[in-house]
């Protein structure tokens, strides 16, 4: 049976549902853990099958409130009956409109009862229109659903559902009882098999004492007290009810988007046993976002200052893009993070303007910065962060380095991350920083977590040759020489044989076949590439002696042609080589060839001091703001050789899945095809 209605002890019911009491719990359960303290509770048509559950939550709710065991209250504001209204989405708007546009002086949760699909969905459309959703409204449907008829519901992006998973067979239960049954009566006999087995006839209703206690009640204080973990989880009799209790398991499922933009429902929770377990801390923030206040006081701690404890204080953090180490993405539309941490990217290094935006998030005013200044940081040191903020008990405000620069020292100061901690607009920062001495000399670093060193990419030019790479190894004026000189051959020996009187023409003893000029350009072009093709050769000898000549150049030029080609191709895999930081095509850049680093990084730190003066002048022209972009610029180089020296090379080349990379023995240089 679903819902029990007897409490005679001796006649024992199994439950095949969820009771209705556990069902508010519930949902009593979930708003106290999402932070929401107050309530409005909106019905369509069919909510009366719902009518258990929403009798409860007014009982809890009647004369003060609703306390889920740890000092949080939850309080029904308001019932809206729109079963008059629920064939029209009109009339839903309105009237949603005109109630909650009156009652708007706090953010509340609202739920949602009913069987009729075109209500609910009309009711979800219109609060969607008018905006009456999160932060400011949080909507849960309050009849349990199965998994199947979440994808019917596709808006508001927050909405929480809750339904029954796992739900095992009929037979199942049947066994289970017949276990309950015979476990009871198995420990029974054990005890006193003379009333366990001997039956005897007692008025189980006659409340006088008997000398000797009846059988059945006998084995209904063992049927009372068997547990065991059965076929549909753990079975027991509860206590004061005449119930046989079962396990059910519920998901809570909250309405979010992919990683493509689309709705897409997210398990957030589980229920079972009367016990609520979170998955997803992002989801359970209720109205203000708990990461800025401190405990249940209310306030936000104080910012930590040299000489005062870490622990219970409140440090600014400040990092700086770069992959793979530090991540960015947009927040979601309620203005949290549901992976990774808020982090406020102002592009701006002013501790006025820092500390007004921050406070503005302290106080729960987070959605009057503008949205491109919220972000959510993530990545391998920011996970860093939260186990170093979890082990020494502070909590952080983290903001990203307006000049998105390391830090180096320019015109008389410090800029980027270095420069924000000697000025005292950060008290730490995390991320891929390196150690150089100038850094050294003016910040302390904690120990390396990550080894590496500077690496060259060099861009190789494309493996398939253009259609004209067969003229390479001669110049353009040796083709035109060339060319003109076959011509030239041909036309001399079109006119010595139309002038012999031997040759191959009418006049010359009356030849049939004629010798033309176009015989002539036949018989130079076949010469020149050395194929034997069918061509008429000249009678006359000044002819003959002319067409030995061509043979004879053609023969020095085809073998500088070979002798060049392989000298070419040798050329151009020499020249893409480079073999270290020290190499003269570094200190000695010729056109075609170019390099660059990181502005402001401890790569162009070292290019710098170490290295050829012709090197410095090229690299100080040759930057970019990121190692990205600098990985990005060296592959995308069509027209000339580009060299990149940078930092965590190898780490950056494996998230570029466009690129094959190749790195030669030693690790001095290593080349990149995309």
């Amino acid at each position: 049976c679903d819902s029990p209605s007897i409490t005679n002890p001796f006649h024992l019911q199994m439950l095949t549902g969820v009771p209705e009491s556990s069902l508010s719990d519930l949902l009593l359960t979930v708003l106290r853990r999402s932070g929401w303290r107050d309530g409005t509770v909106v019905l369509c048509r069919g909510w009366e099958e719902s009518g258990g559950i929403l009798q409860l939550l007014d009982q809890t709710s009647s004369g003060a409130s609703w306390d889920g065991g740890s000092g949080a209250t939850w309080r029904l504001r308001a019932v809206l009956n729109l079963t008059q209204s629920s064939h029209d989405d009109t009339q839903i708007h309105d009237f949603l409109s005109r109630h909650f546009r009156q009652n708007q002086s706090s953010p509340a949760s609202v739920l949602l009862f009913g069987a009729d699909p075109q209500c609910a969905a009309g009711v979800l459309r219109s609060a969607q229109d008018l905006g009456l959703t999160l932060p400011m409204m949080h909507w849960v449907l309050g009849k349990p659903l199965s998994p199947d008829a979440l994808h019917a519901i596709g808006l508001p992006l927050g909405l929480l559902a809750y339904g029954e998973v796992q739900r095992k067979p009929l037979e199942f239960y049947v066994r289970d009882a017949l276990q309950l049954i015979s476990r009871a009566i198995a420990t029974a006999t054990m005890v006193r098999p003379d009333l366990a087995l001997i039956q005897n006839t007692v008025n189980c209703y006659d409340t006088s004492e008997h000398q000797v206690p009846s059988s059945g009640q006998y084995l209904t204080r063992f049927l009372s007290n068997t547990s065991f973990l059965g076929l549909t989880g753990p079975v027991r009799v509860h206590l004061n009810r005449s119930q046989v209790v079962t396990s059910q398991r519920f998901h809570i499922w909250s309405l979010r988007r992919d990683a493509l933009g689309q709705p897409t429902w997210v398990t957030v929770g589980s229920w079972e046993g009367g016990e609520l377990k979170v998955e997803d801390q992002g989801v359970w923030q209720g109205p203000k976002p708990p990461h800025r206040m401190e405990g249940g006081s209310g306030r936000t701690r104080g910012r930590w200052r040299p000489g005062m404890p870490v622990a219970g204080s409140r440090v600014r953090v400040v990092t700086l893009v770069e992959h793979p180490f530090v991540f960015t993405r947009d927040v979601d539309d309620e203005g949290s993070c549901p992976a990774g941490q808020f982090c406020l990217d102002a592009s701006t290094n002013s501790s006025e303007t820092l500390q007004r935006f921050f406070r503005e998030v302290a106080g729960g005013n987070g959605s009057f910065l503008p949205a491109e200044y919220s972000k959510c940081c993530y990545g391998y040191c920011i996970d860093l962060l939260e186990k170093l903020a979890e082990d020494l008990g502070f909590e952080y405000d983290l903001y990203i380095v307006g000049d998105g620069k390391y830090g180096a020292w320019k015109a008389g100061r410090w800029t980027g991350l270095v420069g924000d901690l000697l000025n005292g607009l950060a008290d730490l920062a995390v991320t891929s920083f390196s150690i150089n001495s100038a850094r050294s000399r003016v910040i302390d670093f904690t120990s390396p977590f990550f080894s590496t060193s500077l690496g060259i990419l060099v861009r190789s030019k494309d493996t398939a040759a253009p259609i004209g790479a067969f003229m390479w190894p001669l110049h353009w004026s040796m083709w035109v020489g060339i060319f003109l000189a076959l011509h030239i051959t041909a036309l001399f020996l079109t006119l010595y044989e139309w002038k012999s009187p031997y040759g191959m023409t009418p006049h010359g003893r009356n030849r049939i076949r004629v010798f033309s000029y176009s015989s002539a350009l036949n018989l130079c072009y076949a010469i020149l590439f050395g194929r034997t093709v069918s061509s008429k050769t000249p009678k006359c000898w000044t002819g003959r002696f002319l067409m030995n000549l061509w043979a004879i150049f053609c023969l020095l030029v085809l073998s500088s042609y070979t002798a060049n080609l392989a000298a070419v191709m040798v050329g151009e895999k020499t020249f893409e080589e480079v073999s270290g930081i020290h190499d003269a095509k570094l200190h000695h850049p010729s056109w075609g060839f170019r390099f660059g680093t990181v502005r402001e990084s401890s790569a162009e730190d070292y290019m710098k001091k170490n290295t050829h003066p012709h090197t410095r002048t090229h690299v100080s022209r040759r930057q970019t703001h990121t190692s990205e972009r600098l990985l990005r610029t060296c592959s995308d180089f069509s027209e000339q050789q580009y060299v990149s020296v940078f930092e965590v090379l190898t780490m950056l080349l494996q998230l570029m899945s466009t690129c094959t990379i190749a790195i030669p023995l030693g690790g001095a240089s290593c080349s990149v095809h995309c």
